[in-house]
């Protein structure tokens, strides 16, 4: 068993992609930084901070990009989503099997707002044109630094994402709320409330996340190979009439939970017996629990 969670970027791709089969474009050889960061005389990474690539996946052709949490907290400037675009339009050239995004990143770099702000939303018009062309997006959280802002959004444009409970993904980070609201708010100094309303454990229950998984690195690589398989035999099209199911499925949130202050009241709203005993609870006993009472689904659903 090797943490998915204490692994660097570069050392996720081997353990998720078959061995020896990444192949890497851009490389940190190719020197290709941030100019807006050298501009201020910012430390720079020679891969920018995520590796995009192609490699094979259970066999079959998989393109796919990892970004690198150690370095700026895995923000995106404009190199960056550059990068992520340019993978994302080779998958479609290229006729890949699936894309498989490692997402870790607390947004855009402040450093390059302008810039960073007009990457993230290419790479989310990227993502979309993948998915356009019939090919599955797949993403993964479960990094120390979650993934919110821009990469947030960026993630629920994917077919499927899958988390750990360690892993977190949210539009906004706790500081950011708290900064913007007050410590009534949101106090992000209670991590055990942080992971509450951010972490895997909630995200699955609510249907936003479609796999939930130990903190291991084989479960998200066989969680991977799985959720692209049912995307395809899905053959779900990305169509209007989806987004408007999404619309309305964010509408009866709002209407069901949005009087809640705290998870552990949406929880018991969706008919969890104990919510007091999610968060003590193991991947697999938690999944078999939460399959009989996430939103849309069970017992509890909607």
């Amino acid at each position: 068993m090797s943490s998915y969670l204490e692994l660097s970027a570069r050392q996720r791709i081997p353990h998720i992609f078959d061995a020896g089969s990444f192949e890497e474009f851009l490389p940190p050889s190719a020197r290709v930084v941030s100019p807006h960061l050298a501009q201020l005389d910012a430390p720079v990474s020679f891969d920018d901070g995520v590796i995009v690539g192609r490699g094979l996946l259970d066999g079959r052709v998989v393109f796919g990009a990892a970004q690198e949490g150690g370095f700026m907290g895995g923000a995106v400037g404009e190199v960056h989503g550059a990068k992520l675009v340019g993978m994302l339009r080779r998958a479609v050239d290229e006729g890949a099997h699936a894309v498989l995004l490692l997402l870790e990143s607390g947004g855009v770099r402040l450093h390059e707002a302008n810039a960073g702000l007009i990457a993230v939303s290419e790479v989310m018009r990227a993502i979309l044109d993948v998915r356009a062309a019939g090919i599955p997006v797949v993403a993964l959280v479960g990094g120390a630094n979650g993934c919110f802002g821009g990469m947030g959004i960026t993630a629920r444009c994917a077919n499927a994402v899958v988390m750990s409970e360690e892993g977190r993904l949210a539009m906004s980070g706790p500081e950011v709320i708290e900064t913007a609201h007050g410590v009534e708010e949101f106090d992000a100094r209670d991590r055990a409330l942080v992971w509450r309303t951010t972490g895997g454990k909630h995200r699955y229950l609510l249907g936003d996340c479609q796999a939930l998984v130990a903190d291991d690195t084989d479960a998200f690589r066989q969680a991977a190979i799985a959720a692209i398989a049912a995307a395809q035999a899905s053959e779900v099209p990305l169509s209007l009439a989806e987004l408007l199911a999404e619309q309305d499925m964010l509408a009866r949130r709002l209407r069901d939970f949005g009087g809640q202050i705290e998870p552990m009241e949406v929880w018991r709203a969706l008919g969890v017996p104990d919510p007091k005993a999610i968060p003590m609870l193991e991947a697999d006993a938690f999944v078999a629990l939460a399959d009989n009472y996430r939103a849309g689904t069970g017992a509890g659903g909607r």
